[in-house]
């Protein structure tokens, strides 16, 4: 007894160290990531998932022996707590955790800046405490100086393998084969704890890599299978019915649905958007399929008509994979094509997707006249960008095939006082509320750039596709979002509303039509393939037109929650898509195949690097 006690003393300061990092973690579970638990059971596991990993990080001390180990139970503390922060931060505005390959992007770092230091929080400094009082307590001498012991890191490995082991039971009791559901990093983190799902999700990524290796040819039947049996014919009277026109897609930046044909303090949020549905196409349940590569991600699913990754973002991962991208398919039917975007050109690794994609020019922030007086925030103000893109409109050869990446209504949300054309929301979240002028002022520059097209004799050869290309504001922001929306409180089943984005086709001369049918972005691809008469049967795409009679209404998102007309399925439970009540489970159980056969097969293709075969 007095052995083990004398054992204890020893490790005063270890467990000292482990429990303020446990509880830290803890509390930023709660307060930072607001992990919800609905049984005793979930709310253990959240308290005990940060032991085996905390005991590991900071034991690792044990191998050190004199004032080193001392300084070494700092160092890992301050490691541990850099990783939390980091999360922290991302989550405030992605409602997301860290993968390994968002890290490894370190191209966007210095583009984020300002986006990031509006996330950081005065109050943060707290989580610095802990550090704070285990430095105090070396340098007063108040924590003795032990050798290093021979049996302390075996001691060490044998409690973290022990702790993990009851740690991942308990969890697989709570949720079965959770090891199986890499795509939902909450439930993840929520069951085995933060350091175990980076460790874990390493070796997902290292999985996904070695994929390409062990391709084969044949892999690529069963996509062929899957896609011949769900192919749609187009509709025989929209089927090129803008055949030799130029095409115009703008990507309408962190545009959601719930401000079209909505106002604020009696004035339209949207009010060009508004008018030009009344002239154009418009798919109200339409939803934005992207994950952590944001816009990134809806640009790579408009050109391939295939998901991008569950993690990470396939413009870093995948740019030397083989595609048959919508700009190729346009370039061989003898269509320029190009990208305006006055961003830098690494942002999200377009110069080097585009190259993979086939576009022939992007024109990026080197080709505008960018200065203090027209940018704000990212960088060029919309209207100032749709202005100066009229003459590298004219530049190109006709037919071209284009689009506009807009910047303005970007989180922060930042607009000069003089840009305001809509008084700011009035709740507790400063990022909605300054939501709500840049999406105006969008609308505004939008309206401008179709107003110049008239006046130069452009607008008449076009099509223009217009599409929300994700969220604007996250789950963090629910709160607020419910004030706004007139509910007590968002659901998992509002949350899923809430990723609708606008999805508008304009064809000048064409009479307008509202089409309730569940679609996304997957779908857009094909479309525009059929608008202009291109045949899509030999095509490998996982969409269908959105105006083929024989469409199925569904949409899966890159999270595996699904839509139909009748059922919304997410985090586990089935919500009627009328008034957003739970219902039985069943229900939505007949579409769960196609939801996993239509992520599952993309990824095959994207990870296997398949299209090479083909």
């Amino acid at each position: 007894m007095d052995r083990i006690k004398a054992e204890l003393v020893r490790l005063k300061f270890i467990m000292l160290a482990v429990f303020f990092l446990c509880t830290k973690t803890y509390i930023i579970y709660k307060m930072g990531f607001r992990i919800q638990s609905e049984n005793f059971l979930q709310e253990f596991l959240l308290i005990i998932n940060p032991l085996s990993s905390t005991v590991l990080l900071i034991g690792l001390s044990l191998f050190l022996g004199g004032k080193s180990r001392n300084i070494m139970v700092i160092i890992t503390s301050l490691l541990a707590t850099c990783i939390l922060y980091f999360n922290l931060i991302y989550f405030r505005f992605f409602s997301d955790f860290l993968t390994w390959p968002v890290l490894f992007q370190t191209s966007n770092a210095q583009d984020l800046q300002r986006s990031i230091t509006e996330l950081i929080k005065f109050s943060d400094v707290l989580l610095l405490l802990d550090i704070v009082i285990l430095t105090f307590l070396v340098l007063k001498n108040n924590i003795p100086i032990y050798a290093r012991g021979k049996r302390e890191p075996v001691f060490l490995l044998a409690v973290t393998a022990l702790l993990f082991f009851i740690n991942i039971s308990i969890a697989q009791l709570e949720r079965p084969q959770l090891l199986t559901r890499a795509f939902d990093r909450e439930m993840l983190v929520k069951n085995i704890g933060i350091m175990n799902y980076h460790v874990y999700d390493a070796f997902i990524q290292s999985q996904s890599k070695a994929q390409r290796v062990f391709a084969e040819s044949s892999d690529i039947d069963e996509v062929l299978r899957y896609r011949n049996e769900n192919y749609k014919e187009p509709d025989p009277d929209m089927n090129g019915i803008a055949n030799g026109k130029n095409v115009i897609v703008l990507s309408l930046e962190s545009l959601q649905s719930f401000v079209i044909n909505e106002s604020l303090n009696g004035e339209e949020i949207t009010p060009f958007l508004n008018s030009l549905i009344k002239e154009s196409y418009y798919f109200d349940n339409f939803y934005h399929q992207t994950a952590q590569g944001k816009t990134s991600d809806s640009e790579f699913l408009v050109a391939n008509s295939l998901f991008g990754r569950d993690s990470g973002a396939v413009f870093f991962t995948h740019a030397g994979n083989k595609f048959n991208s919508l700009p190729e398919i346009f370039n061989e039917s003898g269509y320029y094509t190009s990208v305006m975007h006055a961003n830098n050109k690494s942002f999200w690794n377009r110069d080097m997707m585009y190259l993979s994609l086939g576009y022939n020019k992007f024109f990026d922030i080197n080709s505008y006249d960018v200065n203090e007086e027209n940018s704000i925030g990212w960088g060029l103000k919309d209207k100032d960008f749709f202005e100066q893109s009229i003459d590298l409109l004219k530049s190109q050869p006709e037919p071209y095939y284009t689009k506009f990446i807009t910047l303005t209504n970007h989180f922060p949300f930042e607009l000069g006082e003089e840009d305001k054309l809509i008084e700011e929301f009035d709740s507790n979240s400063g990022t909605l509320n300054r939501y709500f002028p840049t999406v105006r002022y969008m609308d505004h520059a939008v309206e401008v750039f179709f107003d110049r097209l008239k006046e130069e004799g452009m607008y008449e050869d076009s099509i223009f596709i217009l599409y929300g290309d994700h969220y604007g504001i996250s789950e963090y922001h629910h709160r607020a979002m419910s004030k706004f929306l007139g509910k007590e409180e968002l659901t998992p089943f509002d949350h899923v509303q809430l990723q609708r984005v606008p999805m508008i086709v304009h064809i000048p001369g064409q009479t307008n039509e509202v089409n309730h049918s569940v679609s996304g972005q997957i779908d857009i691809k094909p479309t525009i393939m059929h608008l202009l008469g291109m045949d899509t049967k030999e095509d490998i795409q996982f969409g269908s037109d959105l105006f083929s009679p024989d469409r199925q209404s569904f949409a899966v998102l890159r999270d595996r929650s699904f839509v139909t007309d009748a059922f919304v399925y997410t985090k586990g439970s089935c919500y009627l898509k009328t008034d957003g009540t739970e219902t039985d489970l069943e229900n939505c159980e007949p579409f769960f195949e196609k939801a996993n056969l239509d992520l599952d097969l993309s990824d095959k293709i994207l990870y296997g690097d398949l299209l090479r075969f083909y």
